[in-house]
């Protein structure tokens, strides 16, 4: 281990069911664990930071067969697509080191070797089940789990299920794990220790359907055609196998095993906190050290749901307020372990709280004085007066130690609130000393170098801590400091900063925000997206006439959508690969972007010209154009009843 390195650090967030509306409550999880793994980077520590996506289940090929697509096809538009997944982690500045999907080839590999283990050591065992089942939550439940004969997650309703399936010895286990979450800090917070013994291990812990026969997207189990591998073994196994566990596609495991923590959110930390280290003791495997179960992000007291409509669209947020301002609102706003009620004029009364009014404004304030007194750089001549200086330097240099207290529980909001302090004493000490009187007087030039000085570090150590919550705001800093040092180390050190430091001025790190002006603005987003068209427009201008002949040769075909995207830096066209009947996908661009998402077309039955020759649009190759019908300047795609065969000609 080389001398600077702390050791090593393993953080997951869960791997995520491939939605096709992403709302902010996904970034909630993956934001915090983003900021954790900046933190132990920023510590010195070598680490590993996992995410990916969770693509298997009868919710995914219920949802493909819908638009007329492969399972595959679907989870790959919704993941590597314009606007999918991996394009909401590059908007959220996610440095995540690895991305798992679970339809990996090496992942589908080890999770049958596992599967076929855990059966032949004698923990897995077929039967038939028999009980409810959530679709929407891929859970089995008895009846007495059910909160009021519905889903106990997701409140919705369930159905009766039967089926031939493999079981995992859950039970077998019951009392070790009892142990391990009663006597151990294993899962935190600690309410969540309550629920899980109260509420599934003291009533009796039932064996685990781990296998289905009703659906076929899924693992196959190798040894017995028919079953899938169910939900708990693929998707839980995903924390090993993306470090090497039974493949050779990684050699991390020996490395980075047990995982230092889980970050989940608290409706999985059943999955996390009793099947997954049931499962690990089955095949005397280590533990991982910590699950920590978060809170939700709610939206008008529930919990933020695409089937109830009220996503946050983070894009939209992102765009208007910053990607950087997002991230630090959702980990100042709330404590990590509970849930916290997520609305507009909370993020932007945060915004202009904390961001513009406190920190901007120090920022701001300090750089602008230093240049407008000193030019340049500051003078080397400095006086110190300890009585005023005192309590802004003892503040500054020992923020690091009681940030690392807070960062240590994943109190995130408590850390924050320690730099804030000091960034308000800081504000409090400009008042004080009021550098404007002192600029007056030539003799107070050495005391007014000394305050702007003392300003300038206390904003290189609170820059430098704010690093993983705001990484892009914490490098301008950086460069406003004149690429001052920021490093672990430095941090708990004062006068670090060149006394004859260069600060560079720039626009203000967090422009105020006219609350009023801004709800009005996203109100008017938000209904027009949601109101229906009430005014007709004009019908368009008709065109030229032409004869049979010419409409003869026009030759429109019938075509299915099989994948749909955004093409960059575009904002009009939609790629679309399309099925024409011939057996060769045909590549169409449509200017249609403005009327469509690419998810919502998916699978649909569409009309095409296929006799035009292709041209050339931002640089690729349109095959055809898909007919629309106008109306003012809206378009909408012609689109026929899916029962008509791809390759049928409209005559």
């Amino acid at each position: 281990m080389c001398e600077k390195c702390r050791g090593k650090f393993y953080i997951t967030t869960p791997i995520y069911y491939p939605s096709a509306k992403l709302h902010i409550g996904h970034s909630y999880c993956t934001v915090a664990t983003d900021t954790m793994a900046r933190y132990k980077r920023l510590q010195g520590y070598d680490v590993m930071f996992l995410t990916g996506t969770d693509e298997h289940g009868q919710k995914i090929e219920d949802k493909a067969k819908e638009a007329g697509v492969t399972p595959q096809q679907f989870v790959d538009n919704i993941v590597l697509g314009e606007g999918g997944v991996k394009d909401l982690w590059k908007l959220m500045n996610i440095s995540y080191d690895r991305f798992i999907r679970t339809t990996d080839d090496y992942h589908v590999a080890a999770i049958q070797k596992i599967f076929k283990k855990m059966y032949e050591n004698g923990d897995i065992y077929k039967g038939t089940y028999k009980g409810k089942y959530c679709k929407p939550c891929e859970s089995f439940w008895t009846e007495s789990q059910l909160k009021d004969g519905k889903c106990p997650d997701c409140g919705g309703e369930v159905q009766d299920a039967e089926e031939e399936a493999y079981f995992f010895r859950l039970s077998k286990y019951a009392q070790r794990v009892r142990d391990l979450l009663v006597n151990t800090d294993f899962l935190e917070p600690r309410s969540r220790v309550n629920e899980m013994v109260n509420n599934f291990i003291d009533p009796g812990l039932e064996d685990l359907c781990v296998s289905r026969t009703s659906f076929t997207w899924g693992v196959p189990v190798d040894f017995d055609p028919g079953h899938v591998v169910y939900v708990w073994i693929d998707a839980l196994f995903n924390y090993m196998t993306a470090l090497g566990f039974e493949n050779d596609k990684y050699d991390d495991l020996d490395k980075f095993w047990p995982a230092d923590v889980h970050f989940v959110g608290k409706e999985i930390v059943r999955f996390h906190s009793i099947i997954w280290p049931a499962m690990l003791m089955s095949l005397n495997l280590p533990l991982p050290k910590k699950v920590y179960g978060h809170g939700w992000l709610l939206l008008d007291g529930g919990k933020m749901s695409k089937s109830k409509g009220n996503v946050v669209d983070p894009y939209l947020l992102a765009q208007r307020f910053g990607v950087d301002a997002l991230r630090f609102f959702l980990l100042r706003s709330f404590p990590f372990g509970s849930d916290g009620n997520f609305s507009n004029e909370l993020l932007i009364s945060t915004i202009n709280t904390d961001l513009a009014n406190d920190l901007g404004n120090l920022v701001s304030r300090t750089v602008a004085m230093a240049q407008k007194y000193f030019g340049e750089h500051l003078p080397k001549e400095q006086r110190e007066d300890e009585e005023k200086d005192a309590e802004l330097i003892s503040m500054a240099s020992s923020l690091r130690n009681r940030y690392e207290e807070q960062m240590e529980k994943y109190a995130f909001q408590n850390a924050l609130a320690e730099v804030f302090k000091v960034i308000s004493r800081a504000n409090k000490y400009i008042d004080e000393n009021a550098p404007w009187v002192l600029a007056k007087s030539e003799e107070q030039k050495p005391r007014l170098a000394r305050v702007l000085y003392n300003l300038l570090e206390t904003v290189r150590i609170c820059g430098g801590l704010l690093s993983p919550f705001m990484p892009d705001t914490a490098a301008e800093i950086g460069k406003r400091l004149g690429g001052a040092a920021m490093d672990w180390d430095s941090l708990a050190r004062w006068g670090l900063l060149n006394p004859e430091v260069a600060p560079v001025a720039g626009a203000p790190l967090f422009p105020r925000i006219d609350m009023e002006k801004e709800l009005a603005a996203l109100e008017e987003i938000r209904a027009s997206a949601a109101a229906p068209a009430v005014e007709e427009d004009p019908l368009p201008e008709p065109k030229e006439q032409i004869t049979f002949d010419a409409f003869e040769k026009v030759e429109m075909t019938v075509v299915k959508v099989l994948t749909c995207e955004k093409v960059k830096k575009s904002d009009k066209l939609l790629k679309f690969t399309l099925d024409d009947g011939t057996g060769t996908p045909r590549q169409i661009l449509s200017g249609i972007a403005k009327y469509y998402e690419p998810q919502e077309l998916l699978g649909k039955t569409l009309v095409a010209v296929t006799n035009l020759a292709p041209r050339k649009m931002m640089g690729q190759e349109s095959q055809g154009m898909l007919l629309s019908a106008e109306r003012g300047d809206k378009l909408n795609l012609v689109m026929l009843d899916d029962k008509v065969p791809a390759g049928s000609r409209l005559v």
